[in-house]
């Protein structure tokens, strides 16, 4: 009889109690065994898996599929062909809408990541009046919703368009100040945390050596907090590019409008729902590209800067 038998065999053995008569124990097998102590995690995990690849696989299929509509859609397509793909460059400005969208998202992402970082070093390594106050009232503040505030900001850039227009609606760069003022506040408590587990000896080591104040953050600290760098750039550049409420307000124009706010005209109505869905899927399967290159590349970081981030406040 094998190893792997004898160890999947229910064994038996007697003890004998003090006084007492022979009993018999008897252990559980070792698939048994396994189940209960890993098994049902492998069950669970298959069934998160699952749950969430299907919407996935659902818009690949659509956006492969030749009829294009939402009735014909399937799980998995009979035919496969590039139409939707064919369609949605000739018929429709998406190119222009993913160039404003990647415009959009890596430039608020780095300008949000390097401000929250100069705020987090501040809050971290300085001592000064309205310390505590200031960052109990960044926390405060993100409790809200930034939709609530919708109304109050279109207002103002009404205003400021007339004034402004460089800043104003259809443009980049009003986008973007938005976006920057609603990620400072989450990342800057995230990257204060991190910056609160280097020690400040290194610091005061660097001012005796004769390094200046832009010397120590950039040449020093800024290396060692790479980790919560990624994370907050990658964060905020999902939320940015997957953003559609503010850009709907903001973004009129064909010429200015994002890929959320692009495709999402295709399928404004029931009637273009159901003829548009295909070029719809093939536009979403394109705009999610660099999203997963960008988590692929940094999701080393991921793990290790949420997570130091959270050991102090």
């Amino acid at each position: 009889m094998s190893d792997a038998s004898v160890i999947a065999t229910e064994l038996e053995y007697t003890a004998h109690g003090p006084g007492g008569p022979p009993h018999v124990v008897k252990l559980g097998s070792a698939r048994g065994n396994w189940f209960q102590r890993t098994g049902w995690r492998h069950l669970i995990g298959i069934i998160a898996l699952a749950f969430a690849l299907f919407p996935v696989l659902f818009v690949v299929s659509a956006a492969f599929n030749p009829l294009g509509t939402l009735s014909s859609s399937s799980l998995i397509p009979k035919t496969f062909s590039l139409a939707n793909f064919t369609k949605l460059f000739e018929t429709t400005s998406f190119w222009t809408w993913f160039y404003n969208s990647m415009v959009i998202s890596l430039v608020s992402a780095a300008l949000s990541m390097f401000i929250s970082a100069c705020a987090a070093f501040a809050f971290s390594r300085y001592r000064f009046k309205g310390r505590r106050s200031g960052m109990l009232f960044i926390l405060l503040v993100q409790m809200f919703p930034q939709t609530l505030a919708i109304v109050a900001i279109y207002l103002i850039f009404v205003e400021v368009s007339d004034l402004y227009p460089a800043i104003g609606f259809n443009t980049s760069a009003a986008l973007i100040l938005l976006f920057l003022g609603g990620a400072l506040g989450v990342n800057t408590w995230l990257m204060k945390g991190f910056f609160d587990t280097i020690p400040k000896d290194l610091d005061e080591s660097a001012k005796v050596d004769g390094a200046t104040h832009a010397q120590i953050y950039f040449g020093i600290i800024l290396p060692l907090v790479t980790p919560i760098l990624a994370i907050t750039g990658l964060l905020s550049f999902i939320a940015t590019i997957s953003e559609f409420i503010i850009s709907s307000v903001f973004l009129t124009q064909d010429d200015a409008k994002t890929a959320a706010v692009g495709l999402y005209g295709l399928i404004a109505d029931g009637q273009q729902r159901n003829n548009n869905f295909g070029i719809f899927a093939a536009g979403a399967l394109i705009v999610a590209i660099p999203t997963v290159a960008l988590f692929q590349f940094l999701q080393r970081y991921i793990v290790g800067g949420i997570t130091a981030g959270a050991v102090k406040g």
